[in-house]
């Protein structure tokens, strides 16, 4: 009997879930082992070293924003193809956009190495902090292009119908990372080195064994000749750059808040950004996992034509991101103390801040799941012009908006508030959109 295709099922709750729930548990647990460095860092060096990571994370998603560009915006080119029945033209797509995210990976390595001094000298730090950022980027970044090819093979595994292999890369690479923070930082005394290392071979699992896996012609994709189509590389470029343009502002938004932060708090206030941060990234992951695992259905039904199943899938998805959003803000709001506890002790200052930051930053919960969606939802509908629109207004120029004016009025808890305030103004520009094209796509 010829195993059925999972884009031929019908569209059902549980047909939608079997494709997406590993993405989702990749999701949630990368982010997990994420914490998990921090929570190493934390405990076993200091929260100064804590504050040393979120200082780095622009320059990182600086260096890994054009890749996440090529990869989502690939996708969900290759998959429409795919729907199309181009099977060897998206092949040939394929291999050309990996090439291109390695070339990618080595200049961007170079340049994060070109910047980093001149970024962390501007920003007044105590020499502590100064030396901590300087030793987790410098180690971080020799792994840029098994990172960049990492964000790849995920979303390419899940498009091949391979998204519980991912899983297993990503929960192998997260234990792998949990046990090397150990014995380089515990045992081995390597310092905050030794989490970038660990970090960068725990994220390393997934680009080997998607080169494994890519070789085999078996796999629904595969490696093959590569042939430059100039307008390929440029579909995938404009349909991902709303989620480049994310990596982007995250990264200039995560510095306005650092500088914000050690303006009215100093280092403390750096250190409890990063903890909270680290609860709304476990949050969001479910989001995001549902929303890149649901993609490469949403590209092939529209691809296809099949307007039925597209109108079908969105209707429940929406609802499944409801749900999400309501068991998100309870679970936040309840565990706050026990999550900040984790990170640091009652009696450092960094535990109050983190504690009320938290408790108003979960009000974002409400609303970031739908933005999220509705971004990455335009990017499988190949339309990146409205999911770039989306993302830089969320990410950007609502945050820019409240990050100027909520502290100026409100001191530290406008910072707090913040974030949810520009998740709420995003997702009345988001539910516009949806509306407004809901002709054209008929997802509605």
């Amino acid at each position: 009997m010829v195993k059925q295709n999972a884009y031929d099922k019908p569209v059902s709750l549980k047909n939608i879930l079997a494709f997406a729930v590993p993405t989702i548990a990749m999701s949630v647990f990368m982010s997990f082992y994420t914490m998990v460095d921090g929570l190493f860092v934390s405990n076993l060096i200091g929260t100064n070293a804590l504050s040393a990571i979120n200082l780095t994370a622009p320059v990182i998603q600086l260096v890994t924003a054009v890749s996440t560009m090529l990869a989502t915006g690939g996708s969900a080119v290759i998959m429409k193809k795919m729907g199309e029945q181009k099977q060897k033209e998206a092949k040939e797509d394929f291999t050309f956009l990996i090439l291109i995210n390695v070339i990618v990976g080595l200049g961007m390595c170079i340049f994060g190495y070109a910047v980093m001094d001149n970024i962390f000298s501007s920003m007044n730090l105590s020499p502590d902090v100064l030396g901590y950022c300087t030793e987790y980027l410098s180690h971080y970044l020799l792994f840029t292009v098994p990172i960049l090819l990492m964000n790849n093979f995920t979303l390419y595994m899940i498009a091949s119908e391979k998204a519980t292999l991912s899983l297993i890369c990503s929960v192998a690479g997260g234990v792998l990372n949990i046990i090397l923070d150990y014995l380089l930082i515990a045992v081995f005394h390597m310092g905050i080195s030794g989490a970038a290392i660990a970090t960068g071979l725990g994220y390393s699992v997934t680009a080997v064994v998607g080169l494994f896996v890519f070789s085999r012609k078996k796999s629904l994709l595969h490696f093959t000749k590569p042939v430059f189509r100039f307008r390929v590389l440029a579909n995938a470029a404009t349909n991902g750059c709303s989620e480049m343009a994310t990596a982007l502002v995250t990264g200039i938004i995560t510095m306005m808040f650092n500088w914000t932060m050690l303006r009215y708090v100093g280092e403390d206030g750096v250190a409890a950004v990063t903890i909270i941060m680290y609860v709304l990234m476990f949050a969001s992951s479910l989001y995001t996992g549902y929303s890149y695992g649901v993609a490469p259905m949403i590209s092939y039904y529209y691809g296809e034509k099949n307007h039925a199943k597209l109108k079908k899938l969105i209707s429940v998805s929406l609802k499944v991101i409801i749900v999400i959003s309501l068991a998100t803000v309870t679970a936040s709001f309840m565990a706050t103390k026990p999550l900040v506890g984790v990170f640091t002790r009652p009696d450092n200052p960094v535990y109050a801040l983190a504690v009320t930051g938290n408790r108003i930053c979960t009000l974002a919960l409400f609303f970031i799941g739908f933005n999220i969606f509705a971004s990455g939802m335009f990017t499988a509908l190949s339309n990146g012009v409205v999911s770039a629109v989306l993302a830089f207004s969320r990410s950007f120029v609502f945050m820019l908006i409240t990050m100027l004016t909520l502290p100026a009025i409100m001191g530290v808890n406008g910072i707090w508030l913040a974030t949810p305030a520009a998740e709420l103004m995003a997702l009345a520009f988001s539910a516009f959109m949806f509306v407004k094209y809901r002709k054209r796509y008929h997802y509605q």
